[in-house]
């Protein structure tokens, strides 16, 4: 992160973030903008490093469905590739043709045994192909249920169906401006008891050296009792906030992040669920504001929360709230 030589010397740093605060040692943003730790983790083997159960669970779906598809079809072509080798002859009700069709009738025997489905036309003769059958579909079995299992972990896995804005902004409010971020939920979920917090990571000189700080945000409103529109998460900038007096100029050409953790209750799954998201210094634009997401339907009856609109801002004149804040300070 680039060098930030002074900071407003009343805003109080954080101790306990879970970053670390050699600055030459750290590289890049804390976290990313999908909310996740930008860490990548060696001195340890492949596969110890890996969960596979929670990076099931966390693909995207199709990548999903695409690793189980690949894995029936590479099971299947490694036992049919057995069975041809053992011979057909040992499949009995084989059709007989070229070497190509030979395959294919031990592939789709495979499938049968694998799914335990079972046909009936091809059936094992003689103990390997018997046996090999057998080990077939046991492994089937397991690994069905195995796919089942993550099934049903992906579908009752709780989720914070929230989405953030791409850009936070630097906006009036009241005689000043603040920092703003807006989130909403995009689901048919019901959430309550919301809470959120800010912390700002910068990069700071102490005593000649470069560390990391971390400072807490104070909210206009830390918690909403329901998110069932969009909220507006508001850093107020006064002379306390390590924000204070900040240009725009000062946003485009030193580095920070505004790291969001959000937290809410979800009634169907009886569950908190969780979601994190971070704003660089160039993801914030200063003098906009956002511009309203939800309407009163055309008959009245309902509201309308329109999601497409969760970025939508206009630029908003904050020179005077600027100038009356570099004032104040001299």
């Amino acid at each position: 992160m680039a060098l930030i030589r002074k900071i407003n010397s009343k805003a109080k740093a954080e101790i306990n973030t879970g970053f670390g605060n050699n600055a030459t040692d750290y590289g890049g943003r804390f976290i990313t903008k999908s909310g996740n730790a930008n860490i990548e983790k060696k001195g340890i083997r492949f596969f110890e490093g890996i969960s596979w159960y929670h990076s099931m669970l966390a693909l995207p779906v199709w990548k999903f469905i695409l690793v189980i598809l690949i894995f029936y079809i590479l099971v299947n072509f490694l036992f049919g590739c057995l069975y041809y080798f053992i011979g057909v002859e040992h499949l009995a009700g084989v059709i007989m043709g070229s070497e190509l069709e030979k395959f294919g009738e031990a592939f789709f025997f495979s499938t049968q045994t694998f799914t335990t489905v079972g046909y009936g036309r091809i059936s094992p003769t003689g103990f390997i192909t018997s046996a090999l059958a057998a080990s077939e579909a046991f492994m089937g079995l397991l690994s069905f249920a195995l796919a089942t299992g993550l099934f049903y972990g992906r579908f009752s896995k709780p989720r914070a169906y929230l989405r953030f804005s791409y850009n936070a902004l630097i906006a009036p409010f009241k005689e000043g401006t603040a920092l703003m971020i807006r989130v909403a939920p995009y689901k048919n979920t019901a959430l309550t008891e919301a809470e959120a917090k800010l912390t700002l990571g910068m990069l700071v000189e102490e005593n000649g050296k470069m560390v990391n700080r971390f400072f807490s945000l104070d909210l206009e409103y830390e918690k909403a009792n329901a998110l069932t529109l969009n909220w507006t998460i508001v850093h107020p900038i006064t002379e306390s906030s390590p924000l204070y007096n900040f240009t725009e100029s000062d946003f485009a050409s030193q580095s920070g992040e505004i790291i969001v953790f959000l937290k809410a209750f979800d009634d169907m799954f009886s569950n908190t669920v969780v979601t994190r998201s971070s704003y660089s210094f160039k993801e914030i634009v200063v003098g906009a504001k956002f511009v309203p997401m939800y309407k009163r339907s055309a008959d009245g009856n309902s509201t309308i929360l329109e999601l497409d609109k969760l970025n939508s801002f206009v630029p908003a004149d904050i020179s005077q709230q600027m100038t009356t804040a570099n004032t104040a300070q001299s």
